[in-house]
């Protein structure tokens, strides 16, 4: 499985981006896709989660109602839409996939990681 991630930018506080993940060489059905976030001299933390297979979908206390996470089938993709951006969400985002329906919020269960993108907000 190759994930690839995209969307990292520079923005203003308030502001949005939308990253995405593309993936290839599995059978997506069986999948939790999820995005992870690391500042420096921080732990990787869990950011949002998504099941291929049904939809449904699991966000972090620190970004809900701000941050959404989805998916396009067809395009073997899932994204992640953040609002309302803060300086605290700086960080590198990792989009990452297990196998599996279990919904995961710790980085160790899963066997699959993108490169990160780096999300930089200003004050």
């Amino acid at each position: 499985v190759q994930l690839q991630a995209s969307g990292g930018g520079l923005v203003q506080a308030g502001g949005s981006l939308r990253l995405s993940c593309t993936a290839s060489g599995g059978i997506f059905s069986r999948y939790v896709m999820s995005w992870f976030r690391q500042a420096p001299g921080e732990e990787r933390e869990f950011v949002a989660g998504i099941r291929w297979s049904g939809g449904s979908t699991e966000v972090s206390d620190s970004v809900k109602g701000r941050f959404t996470i989805s998916r396009d089938s067809t395009k073997k993709t899932v994204y992640l839409q953040m609002n309302s951006l803060r300086p605290e969400d700086t960080a590198v985002y990792y989009c990452a996939a297990k196998e599996g329906v279990a919904a995961g919020t710790s980085a160790v269960v899963y066997d699959y990681w993108g490169q990160g993108t780096q999300v930089t907000v200003s004050a």
